[in-house]
C-alpha cells in the first residue's frame, strides 16, 4: 500500500507485514488492519484480536468475510473505484497492442460497475461501439445493455465482474468451457477483473486445441501459483497489476483514511497530497500515445522472463507485484500535439481520455 504513513500516521504506530503471510499473531494487539486482496480477512485471522477497523485498499471484497466483521462489530471500508482509471489504461494498452483498428471494433463489457462503467464511457467518448452485459443494471442505467450472447459476439470482450459464488448471477466460472467455445473466432478476450471468473483449465484446453481466440490475462486462478502452460498460451500475461498506478494506490489509501475519520467523527481533511507528475508525450496515433504512457508489453515480457526462470512461481509472482515499477495514469501526461500542428483529432481524443 502506498502513503500509509502520510494518511494513517496520525492515528498511531504503523507496522508493515507481508500480506500473504499475515497471521493472527501479527495483529493480536492491532486496532486498525489495512490490507490488499492477497490477505484473507476472516475469523481465523481476527478472532481474539483488538482490531476494530478493517480497511481494504481494493475495489473488490471477495477476500473479506464481511458477515464476520458485522457480527463482531468490526467496521469495514474498501476503496471502490480507486484504481478504475488505471485499469482502463491497462485495457486500452492491450487494445493498442493486440487489436488493429480498435476504434472501429465492437467491444462487449461484462460487468459494468466502477471499472466497467469507466471503460464504457472512455470507449464511447471515442466513438467505439460498446455493449454491456450486467444483469444488475436496469434499462435506464445509461449503458447500451445486451444479453450475454450478444456481448460474446463482440470483437473484444472485457471482463470486469466481481467474483461471486452465490445469488442469482454467480460469476465464478461464468466463462466456462461451453461459454468460451461460443466466443467468436479470432476475438480478443481481456480479463482484468477476477481470475476465477474464467475457468482457467477450460481456457487452457481451448487454446491448446488450436483456437484462434486471443487472450490477455491480468488475473489468474490460484494466484500466486498460476498456470505456466496457460501463461505460455495467452497473447499477453501480467501479474495482477492492471490497477497498479501510483495515483490509484494512493487514492485507495486516502479513501480508507477518510472512511476511518468519518467513523470516528473526525474531519475528513487529510494533509497528505496525492502524487503529482506531468510529462509531455508526442505521438502520431492514439495507440502510440497510449503505449507511450503505459505499454503492457513491457509487463508481459517482465513476467514471462521472471516466471520461466523461477524455481518458485508463487514467490516470483508476488515479487513482480511488490517490485512493480512506478506507473502513472493519463492525467499525469500532456499530449504535446495541438490543432495548429495538424493533429486536432488526436488532441481531442487525448483530452477525452484525461490527458492534459
Amino acid at each position: 500500500m502506498l502513503m500509509v504513513d502520510q494518511f494513517f500516521g496520525e492515528f498511531g504506530t504503523i507496522s508493515y507485514v507481508p500480506g500473504r503471510s499475515l497471521c493472527a499473531a501479527d495483529i493480536a494487539d492491532a486496532d486498525i488492519l489495512l490490507v490488499r486482496s492477497v490477505t484473507q480477512v476472516n475469523k481465523a485471522l481476527l478472532a481474539g484480536s483488538s482490531v476494530s477497523f478493517v480497511g481494504s485498499a481494493t475495489i473488490g471484497t471477495d477476500h473479506i468475510d464481511q458477515d464476520y466483521l458485522a457480527q463482531n462489530g468490526i467496521a469495514f471500508a474498501y476503496a471502490p473505484g480507486c484504481n478504475a482509471d488505471a485499469v482502463v489504461q491497462y485495457d486500452l494498452s492491450v487494445l493498442s497492442r493486440l487489436q488493429a483498428n480498435w476504434l472501429r471494433s465492437t467491444v462487449g463489457i461484462v460487468g459494468c460497475g466502477n471499472v466497467g462503467g469507466r471503460l464504457y464511457r472512455a470507449l464511447t467518448n471515442l466513438g467505439v461501439r460498446c455493449t454491456v452485459y450486467d444483469p444488475f443494471l436496469s434499462a435506464d442505467s445509461g449503458f447500451n445493455l445486451a444479453d450475454f450472447n450478444t456481448v460474446l459476439g463482440s470483437d473484444v470482450i472485457c471482463v470486469h465482474t466481481p467474483l461471486t459464488t452465490i445469488g442469482p448471477h454467480p460469476t465464478e466460472h461464468l466463462f466456462n468451457a461451453e461459454v468460451l467455445a461460443r466466443i467468436d473466432s479470432g476475438s480478443l478476450l481481456i480479463n482484468a477483473g477476477r481470475g476465477a471468473v474464467i475457468d482457467n483449465a477450460a481456457l487452457l484446453q481451448l487454446l491448446e486445441s488450436g483456437s484462434p481466440l486471443r487472450v490477455a490475462l491480468d488475473v489468474w486462478e490460484e494466484e500466486p501459483s498460476i498456470s505456466l502452460p496457460l501463461m505460455d498460451r495467452v497473447a499477453l500475461a501480467t501479474p495482477h497489476i492492471a490497477g497498479y498506478s501510483v495515483e490509484g494506490k494512493a487514492r485507495g489509501t486516502e479513501m480508507l483514511a477518510e472512511a476511518f475519520k468519518r467513523l470516528n467523527h473526525g474531519a475528513v481533511n487529510t494533509t497528505a497530497e496525492l502524487p503529482k507528475s506531468v510529462s509531455r508525450l508526442a505521438a502520431e496515433t492514439l495507440s502510440e500515445l497510449l503505449l507511450a504512457s503505459y505499454d503492457v508489453a513491457a509487463d508481459d515480457l517482465r513476467m514471462r522472463e521472471a516466471l520461466n526462470n523461477s524455481s518458485d512461481v508463487a514467490l516470483t509472482f508476488d515479487l513482480l507485484r511488490k517490485q512493480y515499477p512506478e506507473r502513472h495514469e493519463f492525467s499525469c501526461y500532456a499530449f504535446s500535439g495541438n490543432a495548429e500542428e495538424g493533429q486536432p483529432e488526436l488532441k481531442a481524443q487525448a483530452l477525452k481520455l484525461g490527458f492534459r
